[in-house]
């Protein structure tokens, strides 16, 4: 069937974070462009498996670990990206951030290092945090309006005793760069050589641009599985994080052990939602169709913002964007006051998007903004976004 994701959707009334979670002091009638959900309809299948189920009319304790699902999974990523899960390496969460929690807590000690790379998805700093672990920044090297991977700082952080793993963000969310399979090669021989474990989020992992593969981290590393844990979900893909369902892959059949001990044994994290688990199954088996146009919509808007950028605020980087719906943008040559930045976008612009320092102090003077929405909207957060730079 042919998707319309020029339709504007109203959300109110549905206690969604995206327009109900705005600044302190957000004008009323301010564009919402922040959080990493879409503003469009799920796929029709998944919808007609949702009414489906809820015809059924009971909603009872429901088993994560079942056939459908895994073969469901399975045949997704063997299909999209000719990577075969092996089935019995799935394990539940209720979304990829709390997996984050669980896996910092059964793999470190409190007092213990984790690196990450900055500017990143700023819930690994908060949940390193939050769990009394410290965060080592193996920063980011920004160059050619592109960013690239610091080997020889990685290789020092990794070489210290007190540091026992890295967060990985493949594709990198906010940089929109899809890792190459040379780039995490050489990433996993340094992990390697020391004997440390790598979590690989790889929620991204299947809106890249035309021509652009993700290469997930334990197909190109099967040597090293034992020491690589890789987080998925169908929530970016689908829209559907609502969901609560993320399948986290586990070979390595100690943390097997750890995670059942941790997640099912200690806090009973083990049982998924009946609607969570017939939305899954359906996007996975029939939502293809749905994301290959959703695929070529996002890349026209990207494409959009890039164009806008580059005639009317000149002085602003267009980060190129290889993956995820999110576009970065470089705003230091107009102001590379964080507040000033903020204060132009929220009060003057009136959109709300998520302030480049929140990911790192390598994100002061960038925004980060959401462009999964129908291209009117993305016009209209242009022309705002332009009004704010242009009162500085």
């Amino acid at each position: 069937m042919e998707y319309n994701f020029d339709e504007l959707i109203d959300r109110k009334g549905t206690h969604t974070l995206k327009q109900d979670v705005l600044p302190e002091g957000a004008p009323a009638d301010t564009l919402s462009l922040w959080i990493a959900d879409m503003d469009f309809s799920c796929p029709q299948p998944v919808i007609d498996a949702l009414h489906q189920r809820v015809d059924q009319r009971i909603f009872g304790y429901t088993k994560y670990d079942n056939d459908e699902l895994k073969d469901a999974v399975y045949s997704w990523f063997k299909r999209r990206h000719n990577w075969e899960i092996v089935k019995d390496t799935m394990f539940f969460a209720p979304g990829i951030v709390p997996a984050l929690a669980f896996l910092i807590n059964m793999l470190t000690k409190a007092g213990e290092g984790i690196i990450i790379q900055k500017p990143v998805y700023y819930p690994f700093m908060a949940k390193i945090e939050a769990n009394d672990r410290i965060v080592v920044n193996n920063a980011l090297i920004y160059e050619n309006n592109t960013y690239v991977m610091d080997y020889d700082d990685l290789e020092n952080k990794l070489a210290q005793p007190n540091n026992k793993g890295i967060i990985l963000s493949n594709p990198h969310n906010p940089v929109g760069r899809v890792w190459s399979e040379l780039e995490l090669k050489k990433l996993v021989e340094l992990a390697k050589k020391y004997d440390k474990w790598i979590i690989s989020d790889e929620i991204h992992c299947d809106l890249t641009r035309e021509g652009i593969s993700y290469n997930a981290l334990l197909k190109i590393a099967p040597e090293y599985k034992d020491r690589i844990i890789a987080c998925t979900a169908p929530s970016k893909t689908f829209n559907l994080a609502g969901m609560q369902f993320s399948n986290i892959i586990i070979p390595n059949k100690n943390y097997q052990e750890l995670w059942t001990n941790e997640i099912a044994d200690k806090f009973s994290v083990n049982l998924c939602s009946p609607l969570g688990l017939t939305a899954i199954i359906a996007a996975y088996n029939d939502g293809e169709e749905w994301l290959d146009q959703l695929r070529l919509y996002l890349d026209s808007n990207i494409k959009f913002v890039e164009e806008y950028v580059k005639e009317y605020l000149p002085k602003a980087n267009f980060i190129k964007c290889e993956g995820t719906y999110l576009v970065w943008l470089d705003f230091r040559e107009y102001c590379n006051d964080k507040d000033r930045l903020e204060h132009a976008m929220l009060q003057v612009a009136k959109v709300s998007l998520d302030e480049g320092y929140i990911f790192g102090d390598e994100g002061i003077g960038f925004e980060r903004i959401n462009i999964a929405s129908p291209r009117s909207v993305i016009e209209d957060c242009m022309k705002r976004i332009k009004k704010g730079i242009e009162s500085i």
